[in-house]
């Protein structure tokens, strides 16, 4: 193959997008060290931050979604939108890409429109069971649209589908710690029951109402938490927090080693991201999941339910957090054999090497 060999990659927008990207870029890197990856994304998000966080040059452009509430502010965005095209062109013509990955979201739309017009051959990769605008946009333009869940044809054409799962992070599955040692490298008890409770870095306002409202609960169940509360919302937690200290109940804003939090929990509350649930697919984690109702087409409630269908996961809807989650998720974590069918069940979902065969995929259109 080429040795000069010349990819983008464009989409992000949050970190579930993000985090597969990087993978597809570390895999291709692993099989082709010299080759040149350049990340396309949208100003202002958070892939400016991360892409060059883990080593690789973005151009940003600055395109934006369409404001379905102040329909006249959508002159500002069709301009943006407008000059992004323009944007990408140039940034195509500069790099001269062999071939083109999209992500989702609005860069990718502009990225991938401008090398399909140019006749580069492009790949897409749709993270969620409910396909995404974008994707679905740019679908009969791309080659091959890679997937983590079955019945996506109702999307795309079935031609085009190839099932490889969602890339995870890494570092989520090397951990070498037993249950015992995770559960220590947090201060708890190792012999002990344990709840991880994760909204995201940032945070996820209803999980939190869910643990706040419930201390006695928690200080009486003879289980322990750990609770990344997400940066946004750590320091209003912690002030209130003082006095009611829990030793059960371990307060963090963000946990940088997931490995280790993943293994020292017997059960994990989670909203339904896609990169989410395609690491407790992998790691076999039993989960109770609270789709977040601010997203898209409301994707997540659709992932979840792509789960709960096959009994490999919980559904509490999020208006019913508050009250119900924690009572809920004490019961399940005293029921093993409910453990353990979620775990098997699960793990039964989970689509192995996924950013190894994406990029295989992607290599595969290089003429």
């Amino acid at each position: 193959m080429n040795e000069d060999l010349r990819i983008i990659i464009s989409g992000g927008g949050t970190g579930g997008h993000i985090f597969p990207a990087v993978s597809i870029a570390n895999a291709i890197k692993a099989k082709h060290p010299n080759a040149k990856i350049l990340f396309v994304g949208a100003e202002g998000r958070m892939e400016m931050q991360r892409v060059p966080a883990a080593g690789y040059e973005i151009k940003g452009l600055p395109i934006k979604g369409f404001d379905r509430a102040h329909k006249l502010k959508n002159f500002k965005v069709l301009f943006k939108l407008w000059k992004s095209l323009r944007m990408a062109r140039q940034i195509i013509k500069d790099f001269k890409p062999q071939v083109a990955v999209g992500v989702g979201g609005y860069a990718s739309g502009a990225t991938l429109y401008e090398c399909a017009k140019m006749g580069i051959p492009c790949l897409i990769q749709e993270q969620n069971s409910y396909a995404g605008v974008t994707n679905k946009l740019l679908s009969k333009r791309v080659a091959k649209i890679c997937v983590a869940y079955e019945g996506m044809e109702r999307f795309f054409p079935a031609n085009k589908i190839i099932m490889t799962g969602n890339p995870v992070r890494q570092n989520v599955l090397k951990t070498n710690l037993s249950i015992e040692e995770a559960r220590k490298s947090f201060g708890l008890d190792p012999n002990k029951k344990t709840i991880l409770l994760v909204g995201g870095s940032l945070g996820a306002r209803t999980i939190n109402r869910s643990v706040i409202e419930h201390l006695n609960l928690i200080h009486d169940s003879g289980v322990q938490f750990i609770w990344q509360t997400g940066k946004y919302y750590y320091q209003k937690i912690s002030d209130s927090m003082k006095g009611k200290e829990l030793p059960n109940l371990k307060v963090m804003d963000f946990i940088s080693d997931m490995g280790a939090a993943y293994k020292a929990a017997d059960l994990i509350i989670s909203r339904a991201g896609a990169s989410s649930i395609s690491e407790f697919q992998i790691i076999g984690k039993p989960v109770i999941l609270i789709p977040s109702p601010n997203v898209a087409e409301d994707h997540q409630t659709k992932n979840a339910m792509a789960l709960v269908n096959k009994q490999a996961a919980i559904y509490v809807k999020d208006a019913e957090a508050p009250d119900t989650l924690l009572p809920l998720a004490l019961k399940v974590i005293a029921d093993d054999s409910k453990l353990k069918s979620l775990s098997e069940n699960v793990k039964k979902m989970g689509l192995k090497n996924s950013a190894d065969i994406i990029a295989d995929e992607v290599l595969k259109l290089i003429k």
